[in-house]
């Protein structure tokens, strides 16, 4: 039901539609915490491959490792293996958070079409 009101257009709100709006702002605050966790993910990458190459250049047979807040002495060969496994998880971690991100872009502009077909300039799905 429309009514024109002083040339405004006043749509009517449905329960649809409500449910609609509820779930892109929870997509949107999801995307939020996406995206902060995939520059904490790409942060820790590049501080592993950092790692990575510092022990490359070392000769130092046992290395000071960091395990939770204290530092341990290990074998060379055992904290490469280490940074190797901890790079892997990150990047698959990366890949998993990639991948959501693209599934919620993909449901937003699936309710941004929906809701701006109704709703017209009459909501503002867009961020400043």
């Amino acid at each position: 039901m429309q009514q024109e009101q002083g040339g405004k257009s006043d749509t009517e709100v449905t329960w649809e539609d409500q449910q609609n709006i509820n779930k892109f702002g929870r997509l949107n605050n999801r995307i939020h915490e996406l995206l902060d966790e995939i520059k904490t993910a790409k942060e820790t990458n590049d501080n592993l491959e950092d790692a990575s190459n510092e022990l490359i250049l070392t000769d130092e047979e046992v290395i000071r490792f960091q395990v939770g807040e204290v530092f341990v002495h290990v074998p060379n060969d055992e904290v490469e293996n280490r940074i190797e496994e901890m790079k892997e998880a990150t990047s698959k971690n990366l890949e998993k958070l990639e991948e959501e991100k693209g599934t919620i872009l993909a449901q937003m502009a699936e309710l941004k079409k929906i809701l701006y077909g109704k709703f017209k300039d009459s909501i503002n799905l867009e961020e400043d």
